[in-house]
Order: C-alpha cells, then sequence, then structure tokens
C-alpha cells in the first residue's frame, strides 16, 4: 500500500507539472516530470523542516541546481504548506507571481538560494554544507548538537558541465563534507540532443577521484525504495560528500519523452490528455491534487513542526549551560555585529607611513577578527598578495582533535585545520570560492570574504553577480586594481572591471585611497547586510592624506581639499587621489584654485540627496576625472578624464603611469584646456542629473 501512495502522489506531481507549464504556455516540463520521484523520496522521507517555519535555522537546505525544473519544486512547495497557493501555482512565470521562471530567494517562502545559472547551486550547496560543519564545530557541546542539519542538492547534466560546479566539487572532496547529499538527475539529454554528441565522460568517476562517495539508481522512473537505500547509504558516509547518480527519462510518460523538446517546450494538450489517462487521472481536471495526496504529505508536515519544537526546547537547555554561545548564534543569524565594533577601526593620520590599500586592509581584519568570529576569510591561492588572512587565524580543513569529542563520528583527517576555522584556501578556483561564499551567506551567521586580483573578478562574475541579486553580505577583496600592477601586464591589469561593478544593480564598489578610507571601506561593507561590497585595492603603497575621512566614504564622495574660489574640481579615486592633490598644488602655482574630492564609492555617492551633491561638485565648475581605469561610466559624474582608453602594458608602475599620460601633469592639462573651453563656452553644463 505504502507503494502504491508513494506512486499515486509522484503520478500527481507529474501530471501538475504538466499543467502548471502548459497553463502559462512557458516553462520546462520534461525535468520536473523526470525528477519527480527523487523528489518525493527526499521531501517525504528525509528532508528536516518546517514549511510554517522556514526560517528554522537548523532546517536542512535543499539546492534546485537544475533551476528551470522549478516547477517541480513549487508543486512540493504547495503539497508540504509552505505559502504556494493553487492560484500561485497557476500563476507560475507571470509577473508578480510566487512562483517565478527560476527558484528566487527572497520571491518564494523557503527557497535557500536562487538558482538559474547552470552549476551555481551546486556550489552554493558546498557553501551551505561548509556552514553546517563550521557551526557544528563551533557550537556543538557534548549532549547538545545544535548544528547537524544536511544539504541536499539535486541537478542535471548541464550542472556537471559546467566548470564552477567542478571547482566546488573539488573542493567539497578535499574539505570531506559527509552533509552534503547531491542527487543527480542523469537523463542522458540537454537541448542540443542526448549526451553522447557532447558529453561521454565518466561522471561518476570524475566524482570519485574528487573524494566522493557515489552510487547509482538505475532506474529513477519507477524504483522508489531504490532512491531511498541510495539516500540512506549516503547518510552513512560521514567523511565524503555523496553523488547520487538517478537515471530518469526526461518527460516521463509523455509522447515526447527521451526529446530535446521535452526540455523546455510545455507539452501540448493531447498530449497532456494521454498523460494523465496513462496515470489514470481524469483528462477534464486540470490543477487538481486528490485529497488523499494532501493526506499522504500531512504527517510530514507535522513531523517538521515537531522536528522544530524538538531543536527549540535542546536550544533552549543549550542557552542555559551556555548563555555566550547561545547569544552569539542568535547575533550571528540576526545579521547583526557585535557592540561597539566600529571603535575598533584602525584610524591613520598624514604622518603614519604610506602602505597599499591591501596592507590596510590586512591591518583591518586583523583589528575586527578577534571581535567579529562571523568572518569566513579566504583566497584562490593569493593570501600573501591579498592579505586576507588575520593573525592567528585557523584553516578550515577536516576535523582535527580538539573538538572530535563534540563531532565523535569525525576523526582527526588532514592535521592543516579543523571545521572551526574561518580560513579557506580555495586554491586557483575564483568562480568556486564566489559561488561557496554565496552559500555561506545563505546558511546564515557567516559574512564570507574571497579575495583574487580585481581582473580576476570577472573569472567569478556569474556568482558576484548573484551575490547581487540574493542581496547578500559578501565582501570582494579585489587588490593589484589598476596599471599599477605593474610588471605582470594587460592579462592582469583591469580596465574595464569597475564599469562593470559600478553599473551592477544593489552592488557596492569602494576604492579607498589611504588608510582611513580603507577602514571606512569595511565599516560600508558590514553594514551593508543586503548587498554585497567590491574593495578595489592597490598593490603600490599609498599616502595617508590629509584630510581624508573614515566617516566620507559612506558618503561616496566628499571634499579632500578645498581653496576659496576654486574654479576647477578634480575628483579621483584610490591610488589616483593623490595624483589629483598633487595636480591640485601645480595648478595653485599656476594661479588656479582647485577643490579636490574623494569619490571612493559612486554607488553610496548616488542615493546621497541632491543638496549633497551641490556641496560637493559645487554646479558652475568644470570637473575632471583621474582613474587609472577605463574612463568609460565617468561621464556622469565629471566633464574631463583623465584616465585608460586602452589596455595596459608590461612595464616598472612610475613608467606606465608615465606612458599613459594619468600624471599630475596630464590633470593640470586637462584642468586648464576645461576651464578655457567653457570660458569659450560662456557656461559649464551640470553633470550627473537624472530627469
Amino acid at each position: 500500500m505504502v507503494q502504491s501512495q508513494d506512486r499515486y502522489a509522484i503520478d500527481t506531481m507529474r501530471v501538475l507539472a504538466a499543467d502548471v507549464t502548459s497553463a502559462t504556455n512557458s516553462g520546462h516540463p520534461g525535468g520536473s516530470i523526470g525528477c519527480a520521484p527523487m523528489a518525493h523520496v527526499l521531501f517525504h522521507r528525509f528532508m528536516n523542516f518546517n514549511p510554517k517555519n522556514s526560517d528554522f535555522l537548523n532546517k536542512d537546505r535543499f539546492v534546485l541546481s537544475n533551476g528551470h525544473v522549478c516547477a517541480l519544486q513549487y508543486i512540493i512547495w504547495h503539497l508540504l504548506g509552505f505559502d504556494v497557493s493553487m492560484d500561485d501555482l497557476k500563476s507560475f512565470r507571470q509577473l508578480g507571481s510566487k512562483c517565478p521562471g527560476h527558484p528566487e530567494r527572497g520571491d518564494t517562502d523557503g527557497i535557500d538560494v536562487t538558482t538559474g545559472p547552470l552549476g551555481q547551486g551546486i556550489a552554493n550547496g558546498v557553501g551551505l554544507a561548509v556552514m553546517q560543519e563550521h557551526m557544528a564545530a563551533k557550537y556543538n557541546r557534548p549532549g547538545y548538537e545544535i548544528f547537524n542539519n544536511y544539504t541536499y542538492v539535486m541537478l542535471g547534466d548541464g550542472c556537471m558541465q559546467e566548470g564552477v560546479a567542478s571547482e566546488a566539487a573539488s573542493l567539497a572532496g578535499h574539505w570531506k563534507l559527509g552533509k552534503l547529499i547531491c542527487l543527480y538527475d542523469d537523463n542522458d539529454l540537454s537541448i542540443d540532443g542526448h549526451n553522447e554528441v557532447q558529453f561521454s565522460e565518466d561522471t561518476m568517476k570524475r566524482f570519485e577521484s574528487y573524494g566522493w562517495h557515489v552510487s547509482t539508481v538505475e532506474d529513477g522512473n519507477l524504483d522508489i525504495e531504490g532512491i531511498d537505500k541510495a539516500i540512506r547509504e549516503a547518510q552513512a558516509v560521514k567523511d565524503k560528500p555523496s553523488l547520487i547518480r538517478v537515471r530518469t527519462t526526461i518527460g516521463y510518460g509523455a509522447l515526447v519523452q527521451n526529446m530535446p523538446k521535452a526540455h523546455g517546450s510545455p507539452l501540448k494538450s493531447d498530449d497532456i490528455r494521454q498523460l494523465k489517462e496513462k496515470f489514470g487521472f481524469d483528462p477534464a481536471k486540470r490543477f487538481h491534487v486528490p485529497q488523499e495526496v494532501y493526506d499522504f504529505y500531512a504527517p510530514r508536515i507535522q513531523h517538521g513542526a515537531n522536528y522544530e519544537a524538538e531543536w527549540n526546547s535542546l536550544f533552549d537547555r543549550y542557552a542555559v549551560k551556555y548563555p555566550k554561545e547561545a547569544a552569539e548564534i542568535r547575533r550571528r543569524f540576526a545579521k547583526e555585529l557585535p557592540q561597539d565594533w566600529e571603535d575598533a577601526l584602525p584610524r591613520f593620520t598624514p604622518s603614519d607611513p604610506p602602505m597599499a590599500t591591501r596592507k590596510f586592509s590586512e591591518m583591518v581584519l586583523n583589528a575586527l577578527a578577534p571581535i567579529i568570529p562571523d568572518f569566513m576569510s579566504g583566497s584562490a591561492d593569493l593570501t600573501p598578495s591579498t592579505m586576507t588572512k588575520w593573525k592567528g587565524a585557523t584553516d578550515f580543513q577536516h576535523a582535527s582533535e580538539h573538538f572530535t569529542s563534540y563531532c565523535p563520528w569525525k576523526p582527526p583527517s588532514t592535521g592543516f585545520g579543523d571545521y572551526a576555522g574561518q580560513y579557506f584556501l580555495y586554491g586557483v578556483r575564483e568562480h568556486g570560492m564566489f559561488a561557496i561564499m554565496n552559500g555561506m551567506a545563505c546558511y546564515g551567521s557567516a559574512i564570507p570574504i574571497g579575495a583574487t586580483f580585481l581582473n580576476f573578478l570577472t573569472y567569478g562574475w556569474g556568482a558576484a553577480r548573484l551575490s547581487a541579486l540574493m542581496h547578500l553580505r559578501c565582501i570582494y577583496v579585489m587588490t593589484h586594481d589598476s596599471i599599477g600592477i605593474g610588471e605582470d601586464g594587460p592579462t592582469h591589469q583591469p580596465i574595464e572591471t569597475l564599469l562593470l561593478t559600478r553599473s551592477t544593480p544593489n552592488m557596492l564598489t569602494i576604492r579607498p585611497a589611504d588608510g582611513n578610507e580603507t577602514s571606512g571601506a569595511y565599516l560600508c561593507a558590514l553594514r551593508s547586510t543586503t548587498a554585497p561590497t567590491i574593495l578595489s585595492l592597490s598593490r603600490q603603497p599609498l599616502p595617508n592624506l590629509e584630510g581624508s575621512r573614515l566617516e566620507g566614504v559612506a558618503q561616496g564622495a566628499y571634499v579632500l581639499r578645498d581653496q576659496p574660489n576654486a574654479k576647477v574640481i578634480l575628483v579621483g579615486t584610490g591610488s589616483e587621489v593623490a595624483i589629483a592633490i598633487e595636480a591640485a598644488d601645480v595648478l595653485a602655482q599656476k594661479g588656479i584654485p582647485a577643490r579636490v574630492i574623494s569619490m571612493p564609492c559612486t554607488e553610496l555617492y548616488d542615493a546621497q540627496p541632491a543638496a549633497y551633491k551641490e556641496t560637493i561638485f559645487k554646479p558652475g565648475l568644470p570637473i575632471i576625472s583621474v582613474e587609472a581605469l577605463g574612463i568609460h561610466g565617468w561621464e556622469r559624474y565629471a566633464h574631463a578624464h583623465v584616465g585608460m582608453e586602452g589596455f595596459g602594458t608590461s612595464g616598472p608602475i612610475k613608467d606606465l603611469y608615465k606612458h599613459f599620460n594619468v600624471t599630475a601633469e596630464a590633470v593640470v592639462g586637462k584642468a586648464e584646456a576645461a576651464i578655457a573651453f567653457f570660458a569659450r563656452l560662456g557656461y559649464v553644463p551640470p553633470i550627473g542629473y537624472k530627469i
């Protein structure tokens, strides 16, 4: 009887998936139909969560990496009692729907991560599993397994082919993330045809070589108990992540089953009719869930409520015995920071020695890390260059001896660190690093920090963009941020990158000019709980500037130096602010007073009221920008520009700045030309106003 009830529920999902995608003539029915058995087994028998409280701290996490199969997830959400009604299913992919075209964190109750670009989801799943292990190592105590949840990921062939998935899977195996279990929908088909035309590798051997436990369910269409057995076996493997290959038929039961058109095209009406007849449903009934299916899922809903209640009781007892740890857990998941943390931010004076802003960043991290345990920092094999590891930081690695009494199933392993560690050696895996950071942030309690050279941000841009889309507080420490990198040449010298980050919605780009502005950059990044921050940091040493203000960063732009009756405004960022000051000195000697503006963050400046903007960029004065990056985008803030109009080249820093004419002399010449031009014109047009 149990088997028939399972099959009835699965077949209900299949025909409902056909209705959901056909009603709005949009979506991907084939995968939703084919994955129904594995999804049903996972959610009806294994997943621990409370649909009435989707933010439950110790819930099992679920990631639909093949996000185009989301019709199936919404159907299961409906059956489990999440805030997804039948009317919501009927509005699938429509404007304002709770059921968008791919899973969107924040749009649909209970969605743990936004997925869409293939491969991101499994990488996010690695980040989720990392945080479970970290929080367990840091806060679990004998008799109090506060954090012991699983992370389950469903993925398909497309995810398997994306490089970011390989990067993350390699790390998951190295870290031995035993509570990460992935269900691989192996339907041997993608949009361009069957896999034999483009994807003939042995994926299971690949993952086995990564250090994963692997298994196969040969008949994923019908073998419900085989799927159940494979998941239980995966749960029993404590020191390896698991990949379960489930062989399925895309669009199982449809006339177009096992065909590419089953992927992205809603089924025709005659196909839906025969599908319903084949599975024993009335073809005349649309969007129909038999009461027996609701009843079959009801105990699982109650299980979730009971599971959370038991955990809440455990946590209450934990809080009595370990009040400091319990308070810290609550604070971290609330995205709050320790009281008075701002007081620890370093401040600098012009008498302090010049340093690269990457070095100032290291000083800030050393000041903050002891009081902010939320930091989860790391670098893509560039730790000595990006300086993102503070003194005393422990590497995140497979379990070490000091906490095995709390996690007895985790024997000592590498000896290189432990799961309580907060520093991550990602290897040369920029894209994987950024996607794993997103998973960490989605778990909660973490402030992920990831580092590489600015020019390699675009190696992992797909994940960085999703940080903004998901409103995640991730901090991207991007060093070697201009032609100032010098001899490494144009492959390493970013020119266009900040134009991309500055034009991306819900993302802060901060390019500090000295130590105070670097402290201010972290102040803004940590206060930005709903947006990621790009910190653009120099390789070369920069002086601490007279008039620089930590608090000025929050305004985006501020007056660094002023003179009465200024005739021109010079605005710079980062390493070029000092050049603007040097140019102002030369202009003063020529009898041309100049105002110097430091503009570390255009996005924060854009958010200021018009009245403030007019006090900074005084109307009627020519404005000259200076930045050793591409000049595109500066037309919003300045009339003339000193910067890059092509790629860089290899050479010493001083030679490069002179070669590309990013110098005080160039700024002076541009200022004099702008003053003369607008004098002939008779007025200076305003810049940057929106109508």
